[in-house]
């Protein structure tokens, strides 16, 4: 049926029965309120699903807290702190590197999630440690278990991602038989993180996740929609704007550095405009998260270079 078309009355077709005339009435008046303008586009086929394909992409920023390490791990610096330095730059969100947290417990958690929110800053997201590739079967329950804990407290700070480590490939083993531990840590963590609502994002960050190829063979594998890829732009060790590449689809977050790997694994600084637009042509919807590493001063270096990747998501998101 289309707008315009009429219902017969009942009286007329004694064969319709009231509750057949319900539906049929429904029907009409669900497609009177379609938009004809829509009847078109869909009579249009090829270019309507190619309109429905193109993913737009929406480009947020964030600071890593790893950039701070140094002053945190002094105390110089608090994870308070970083909340105002989100404000005082112009960033949306915060990804918690959990390495210096004075505890895991609610007295710690809630109060950094509460003022978060009263400032508007988005902790999006926390960084661990972990090795799956755990050769017993008891280490990798343990690693399971590991993650599970770390779930529990990101669903508390209201993270929606954790940034996780494959580990390295014990010795002796080999690299195809450590991908299938990992896989399985990481399958069964994502489990558990998908009924708190978090995603697992297995970073490339060496050993078993040195390489794209090996990194997307995992993630297929764990076939899971809680489990993607954390991914380090700074991270391979060569040709990494072709690795990039390969990682974009799997992203569920990107971490910015100031320098990259060539094809021949030479150091060069990272062109953060090709990033961006790489991240833009994918359809990547997330954070851009600035994690810096250079020996410079990070108190004077992170809000010059968030100013380039404030305007970089800007420019690029639509």
């Amino acid at each position: 049926m289309f707008p315009g078309m009429k219902v017969p009355p009942a009286a007329k077709h004694p064969g319709i029965g009231r509750t057949s005339l319900a539906i049929v009435s429904l029907i009409w008046r669900y497609n009177v309120g379609m938009n004809r303008r829509m009847l078109l586009k869909v009579a249009g086929g090829a270019g309507l699903a190619a309109a429905l394909e193109a993913k737009k992409p929406r480009l947020r920023t964030a600071i890593c807290a790893y950039s701070f390490r140094d002053a945190l791990a002094k105390k110089s610096m608090n994870y308070d702190d970083l909340v105002h330095l989100a404000v005082d730059t112009g960033v949306d969100g915060l990804d918690l590197t959990v390495y210096w947290f004075p505890s895991t417990f609610d007295e710690f958690l809630l109060p950094l999630r509460g003022l978060a929110y009263r400032n508007g800053v988005e902790i999006y997201s926390i960084s661990v440690r972990t090795n799956m590739c755990q050769p017993t079967q008891e280490l990798r329950d343990k690693e399971v278990a590991d993650v599970r804990k770390w779930v529990d407290v990101a669903a508390k700070l209201g993270a929606g991602h954790i940034r996780v480590f494959g580990g390295t490939v014990p010795k002796g083993e080999s690299e195809d038989r450590a991908a299938g531990w990992a896989t399985e840590v990481l399958r069964r963590g994502a489990e558990y993180a998908g009924s708190r609502g978090v995603i697992l994002g297995l970073e490339n960050h060496g050993g078993i996740t040195s390489r794209a190829e090996r990194i997307v063979g995992i993630v297929k594998a764990v076939g899971s929609p809680w489990a993607a890829v954390n991914l380090d732009t700074g991270n391979f060790e060569r040709d990494a704007y072709r690795q990039i590449e390969m990682i974009l689809p799997y992203a569920a977050n990107v971490q910015f550095k100031t320098e990259i790997r060539g094809e021949n694994g030479e150091r060069q600084e990272a062109d953060w405009d090709r990033l961006t637009k790489m991240l833009a042509a994918s359809g990547y919807r997330g954070y851009m998260a600035l994690e810096y590493e250079a020996k410079d001063n990070a108190a004077v270096m992170v809000p010059k270079l968030m100013v380039k990747l404030n305007d970089l998501a800007r420019r690029y998101s639509q």
